[in-house]
């Protein structure tokens, strides 16, 4: 099974555009299709930014709903121990959380939008795709 992590944004994108290509990615996450790789990071991150106010306006989630979606993340996803540390994106530092998350994880794949992350291709043996490439290799044709 295909083992990928998802960029915080793509979670937050899911979140809020429920028939988006995002939203159909956490749809086939839930529904088995792949295996969903997370580091402590990535959960914080996704976290701080559903706490965002013009995030929650948007969402409407109550604090509970928030708290849940994590915990349901990070009982549901495999979880890394986030102790590995990479220097491979200088330009942005932050978006080496998900190329350490890959490969403590052993993922197949990131699934980002993030231009320094698609900019790398491949990383370590890892492929780094759009959502929508993503979403075509899961489901061709979807």
């Amino acid at each position: 099974m295909i083992r990928a992590v998802l960029d915080a944004n793509v979670f937050i994108s899911g979140v809020l555009s429920p028939h988006g290509v995002p939203a159909r990615l956490l749809a086939a996450w839930r529904a088995g299709e792949f295996l969903l790789v997370l580091s402590p990071a990535i959960l914080a991150e996704i976290g701080r930014v559903l706490s965002y106010p013009r995030i929650v306006t948007r969402h409407g989630w109550s604090e509970r709903q928030r708290v849940t979606f994590l915990e349901d993340l990070e009982h549901l996803a495999v979880l890394t121990p986030g102790a590995t540390r990479l220097r491979a994106i200088e330009a942005d530092p932050a978006d080496n959380r998900y190329l350490e998350c890959a490969v403590e994880g052993e993922a197949d794949c990131i699934v980002s939008g993030d231009a320094h992350l698609l900019g790398l291709g491949i990383f370590r043996g890892i492929e780094i795709l759009s959502p929508a490439a993503f979403l075509e290799i899961l489901a061709p044709g979807r």
